[in-house]
């Protein structure tokens, strides 16, 4: 079914929700409008009924019918524009009874008239549209749908229960891909360093879209990329930019090169062709470097990246992609090689089918052979296809799936298996595409939002997804965790892939194959769903209302482009690293629901009060912007449900930020430097927070006998010891919980009226995350406060919790301690100083993810961490800046308590799959034989390292991550080529790759995202 089905669908159904919300409010409108709102809703439910039984239907669609459709869909936009603007033009009718009362009643509605009146006449014309395009639909003879048609375009009732269950969790990067062995075998003596005799050496691989070009490229460039000095990957397309590769190229191995200065290119987007050239020729020299273009268009793109590229006695190996021969003809012309990549044999065709389909029973062998001829071995085309029947055989008998693969080989076409053709491969996606449910088609369509080749973040798009509101709550499911099943879904399917996974085990990062990201492309544009300014595919200027907005480049081109544009409609608007192309038209935008400034570095304090002019705002992001403070209007935006802020220069929020009732996630801080905004009186009245992320908790007055005393509204206290004994008010000795109700209880007596942060932090009780990266200036007292609000929470909502002491010792002297732990943790996280693991731990059997302070790590302590259950994910780190006397004394003390070595006992770890050290000094680690049997991946991360031992007992290894310093002395370079023998020696048949990567900042503070 065509794309238009479901995304009318939707805009009907969301506006038919909206309008009996309208109509239920007693909103004092001019007389007939709410007579005028009741016809539009009982005009758009009829219209929503025949889209329906289109959905039903199947098939595709006339003309007539296509148009009719679109316009069905922009007079839903523009009632639901309506319909968003009332309240805020309106604002608040004044409520309650007598004198006083009807005097502000009275101001209200003479205040208000004017406005009243426009909204009386804008209801007005769009209930006059709103039965022109019902009555068009008979005149112009849009037939009515036949009835009892079947699903083929919807998979049935979207509203029913999808079966989506949760995903195990998994890594990424363990299994090869599929068929590419005699072609990496083929050209692995390209990448010979003997082979350098000349300046610059080609390498081109030509092939159909959707052959698998870029995955082959992306594994030699990381199968020999350790063989040159730096490397790096950028993407040209259909729209090449030259400044854009350049920036790309300067920008990369800027970021290897830790001893350059940062500051250097924090104006590179400023920076001329000449400029770029020359920064990147001076990055080069005298380097032996690697550099992959991926998906060159034209001859003419190609001649001017190769004369952008600098040249030197050192050599420079250069791999492009590209769909054309003729590309690849000026490739050679230039003494390079040319491979020719070529579909699957019928033997790994089929490897891949059943690799995306195992977790369904045994597909019978001919039907399945036959949907893969229709594919013609185009792993793009077998791969969705095979989620699309792995799909449909989720609770299928043998009968049921037999009748499913002759339904889906019924309606491929046999083009593609007879011809390479973009037709070919477009019919398949289409296939693939109509016969997801209408929700899951605007899920989809909304990653055109985003650049090609982008990894896009699993939690930032389910946010935005929510804020658009695209999905709703159902069946008893939080409205988080349908859009998490939605997402799922379409990993299942195969129509995004996950790049990166959170040491969880969970998608962190996903992406889109470059084929179907541009079919979603020019299916958005065609829908009015969203326009892109400067993206990689040429789409044609807007002929509807701008609806959501993502620019990707802000030339002076594009600029012009969006200017020309009608931007009072825009309900979103994503920006990628420069407002420049928005400067002078950002207050057009009037009902803006989404805002996605993420690195925009021109972001200026004068434009983020514009943006709290915007009272519809959901979901606003200023990552990685140079702001530093937060303008006390933002109180306004009260709808407001996202704040990013993180790896920005805000440390604390204005107290009107209590107003932002709505708020379910702040994110904040930076996980790099670990900046922190300070925890405020105004963020523990927030009370919908669910995510806290990125704080600073600063003590309180509280004081202690020791040396602190009452002064103004401070309280001085005997200092607070927990106990298992009787409690004794008058000296505070009791548990945590009751020493906060003594607080409570004695205010009036004491001067003490309210509560300071640390203590108010249990009002959040909503709160699931929360990740503490600083504790400033504790006593005891806020020692003892900020874990009676820690166990509250962990017996409300908490999953998630994460706790950076700075090496103040409140891990070791009162988290070590907790009478009360938080039993019901998914996540935990404990760095700092943590000399001991606590014994409660073991008590934890829903934890799934832990990371704590190599100090921690003993023998003992992985005796206590052997029998978590659930424990999928466990990590030792320390930050290289701790890396002190102190810290090397504990370390040292550790591993002369376990004789020598820390061992890793046998048996226990029945679910652990990743274990990582992160350390700058790495201690000996033996594993005992039996120890950890269901470890897949094993990351180290070191300068230095004792040893690691009996790597041959790790039955099930898969793949061991090496980082290392550059810095690193030879005994431990020989360190490495030691696990690099071990590791071959665990299975002869199917040893473990080892994958070895230079230490830097961003690889380790990468590491310690996930």
């Amino acid at each position: 079914m065509d794309l238009v089905v479901g995304a009318s669908h939707n805009a009907a159904k969301s506006l038919v929700n909206k309008l009996g919300i309208l109509l239920a409010q007693e909103y004092t409108l001019i007389q007939g409008v709410q007579d005028d709102v009741q016809y539009i809703n009982d005009e758009l439910a009829s219209m929503q009924a025949f889209l329906n039984r289109l959905k039903r239907e199947g098939g595709s669609h006339d003309e007539q019918r296509q148009d009719w459709m679109k316009q069905v869909r922009e007079v839903a936009y523009d009632i639901e524009d309506c319909v968003d603007n009332v309240s805020h033009r309106l604002g608040g009718e004044p409520r309650g009874s007598g004198r006083l009362a009807a005097l502000r009643r009275a101001w209200y509605l003479l205040t208000t008239l004017y406005a009243r009146h426009c909204i009386a006449a804008e209801i007005g014309n769009l209930k006059i549209r709103a039965q022109h395009v019902g009555e068009r639909r008979t005149r112009y003879g849009v037939e009515n749908p036949a009835s009892g048609g079947s699903a083929v375009g919807g998979e049935g009732d979207d509203d029913a229960p999808r079966d989506s269950p949760i995903p195990p969790p998994q890594l990424v990067g363990t299994m090869e891909p599929v068929g590419m062995d005699g072609a990496i075998k083929e050209l692995e003596p390209w990448f010979a360093e003997e082979n350098v005799d000349r300046q610059l050496r080609f390498l081109a691989i030509v092939g159909f879209g959707g052959l698998g070009k870029t995955t082959l490229a992306m594994v030699l460039h990381r199968n020999f990329g350790d063989r040159f000095d730096c490397r790096a990957t950028v993407l040209a397309s259909q729209k090449f930019h030259l400044l854009t590769v350049l920036r790309g190229l300067v920008k990369q191995i800027h970021e290897q090169q830790t001893a350059a200065s940062k500051s250097h290119l924090d104006r590179m987007e400023e920076w001329g062709e000449e400029v770029l050239k020359k920064k990147l020729a001076d990055q080069l020299k005298d380097k032996r470097y690697l550099l992959l273009i991926d998906d060159i268009w034209s001859v003419s793109a190609w001649e001017k990246i190769r004369d952008s590229l600098p040249k030197n006695d050192k050599g420079g190996s250069i791999v492009v992609t590209t769909r054309f021969k003729s590309v690849a003809e000026a490739c050679r012309r230039q003494d390079g090689y040319v491979y020719e990549q070529k579909p699957l044999d019928n033997e790994n065709a089929y490897k891949l089918f059943h690799r995306i389909i195992s977790s369904a029973p045994d597909v019978p062998t001919s039907n399945a052979g036959a949907i893969l001829k229709k594919c013609g071995g185009l792993p793009l085309a077998i791969i969705v296809v095979a989620g699309l029947v792995a799909s449909k055989l989720k609770q299928g008998t043998h009968q049921e799936m037999d009748w499913h693969l002759v339904e889906v080989g019924k309606h491929l076409s046999e083009e593609l298996g007879n011809n390479l053709t973009t037709e070919g491969v477009t019919h398949i996606l289409s296939h693939c595409y109509n016969h997801l449910p209408a929700d899951l088609k605007t899920c989809i369509l909304y990653l055109s939002m985003f650049p090609k080749g982008c990894c896009i973040s699993r939690k930032c798009l389910i946010r935005k997804w929510i804020a658009e509101g695209f999905i709703t709550e159902k069946h008893g499911k939080t409205v988080e965790e349908v859009a998490e099943e939605c997402f799922n879904e379409l990993i299942a399917r195969c129509l995004i892939r996950s790049v990166n996974n959170s040491s969880n085990g969970k998608v962190k990062r996903c992406q889109i194959h470059d084929m179907v990201h541009e079919f979603i492309v020019f299916k958005s544009s065609e829908e009015n769903f969203i326009t892109v300014v400067g993206g990689h595919w040429h789409t044609p200027f807007p002929s509807y209302k701008v609806r959501r907005l993502s620019v990707h480049k802000s030339d002076r081109q594009e600029k012009e482009t969006v200017e020309r544009m009608k931007l009072s409609h825009v309900r979103s608007f994503t920006a990628l690293e420069s407002l420049r192309a928005i400067h002078s038209t950002l207050l057009k935008f009037q009902i803006l629901q989404v805002l996605d400034l993420e690195g925009c570095k021109d972001l200026s304090f004068h434009q983020l009060k514009k943006i709290c002019k915007m009272p519809q705002l959901k979901y606003l992001s200023l990552r990685r912007t140079d702001i530093d403070r937060i303008p006390k209007k933002i109180s306004r935006l009260e709808n407001l449900e996202v704040l990013d802020i993180r790896e920005t220069n805000v440390r604390s929020l204005p107290a009107s930020v209590e107003r932002l009732q709505r708020l379910v996630h702040l994110l904040a801080g930076n996980k790099k430097t670990r900046i922190a905004l300070k925890l405020t009186e105004g963020i523990t009245k927030m009370t919908a927070l669910q995510t806290l992320s990125g704080v600073e908790i600063c003590g309180s007055s509280i004081g202690t006998d020791k040396g602190r005393s009452t002064n103004g509204g401070t309280v001085t206290v005997k200092e607070p010891t927990i106990s298992t004994g009787a409690e004794d008010t008058d000296g505070c000795r009791c548990f945590p919980q009751r020493f906060m109700t003594h607080l409570r209880c004695n205010a009036a007596t004491t001067g003490f009226t309210k509560l300071w942060p640390v203590a108010a932090l249990e009002n959040l009780t909503n709160l699931k995350k929360l990740t503490i990266y600083r504790l400033g200036s504790f006593s005891d007292g806020d020692d003892i406060l900020l874990l009676s609000a820690i166990e509250h929470l962990s017996s409300c909502s908490l999953k998630f919790l994460a706790i950076d002491d700075d090496y103040t010792g409140f891990l070791d002297s009162r988290f070590n301690s907790s009478q009360a732990p938080p039993e019901h943790l998914h996540s935990l996280g404990l760095l700092g100083k943590f000399s001991q693991v606590p014994k409660w731990i073991g008590r934890l059997h829903s934890l799934e993810k832990l990371t704590l302070s190599l100090t921690s790590l003993r023998t003992d302590a992985l005796e206590v961490l052997a029998g978590l259950p659930q424990l999928f994910s466990l990590t030792f780190s320390l930050d290289a800046a701790k890396n002190d006397q102190t810290v090397l004394k504990i370390l040292r003390k550790n591993t002369l308590e376990s004789k020598g070595q820390i061992f890793v006992p046998a048996g226990g770890f029945k679910g652990l799959k990743l274990l990582r050290l992160l350390a700058p000094v790495l201690p000996s680690l033996s594993f005992l034989e039996g120890a950890m049997p269901e470890l897949r991946r094993l990351e180290l991360q070191f300068k230095m390292v004792d040893g690691v031992y009996g790597l041959t007992n790790i039955v099930n290894l898969q793949q061991v991550l090496l980082i290392v310093s550059s810095q690193a002395p030879q005994v431990a370079k020989a360190m490495v080529s030691q696990i690099r023998i071990s590791a071959s020696m665990i299975r002869e048949t199917n040893a473990p790759s080892v994958v070895v990567d230079e230490y830097t900042e961003e690889a380790v503070a990468e590491l310690l995202a996930r």
